[in-house]
């Protein structure tokens, strides 16, 4: 297999879970901020409107191979932000597990953020 077919699937692993959670961040506004204020955070709906947008632009754009390095490099530093202020109660085995996954989707992330997203992408189709 090629390292473009490889990269593309990467790209479809890596986008499809932060364009739904994104989504569905848009869908319940006011849930979210309630969960963004749980943690003790300020400005609870406006994180909300980011995280949802963010997620849904950052994954949409590493899915489609467009501008994916900024894409892969934000959802990146929203893992390792979600892992730290979310999931850092490392008494609770679930919320450890979620910490390592933050933490390893973030290692993905960057590792496409230095390759590239190959030549089945805009970005490859566009020389960028």
């Amino acid at each position: 297999m090629s390292n473009n077919v490889v990269l593309l699937i990467a790209r479809i692993l890596l986008s499809v879970m932060f364009i739904m959670s994104g989504l569905q961040k848009l869908t319940d506004i006011a849930g979210t901020a309630g969960y963004i204020s749980s943690v003790g955070l300020p400005a609870a709906t406006l994180g909300a409107w980011v995280a949802g947008i963010g997620e849904t632009l950052a994954g949409i754009a590493v899915l489609i191979g467009f501008q994916t390095r900024i894409g892969a490099a934000f959802l990146a530093l929203f893992c390792v932000f979600t892992a730290i202020f979310f999931h850092a109660d490392f008494g609770n085995q679930m919320q450890m597990i979620m910490f390592m996954k933050n933490f390893t989707i973030a290692g993905g992330l960057l590792a496409l953020y230095a390759s590239g997203p190959g030549a089945l992408s805009v970005d490859g189709r566009r020389g960028a």
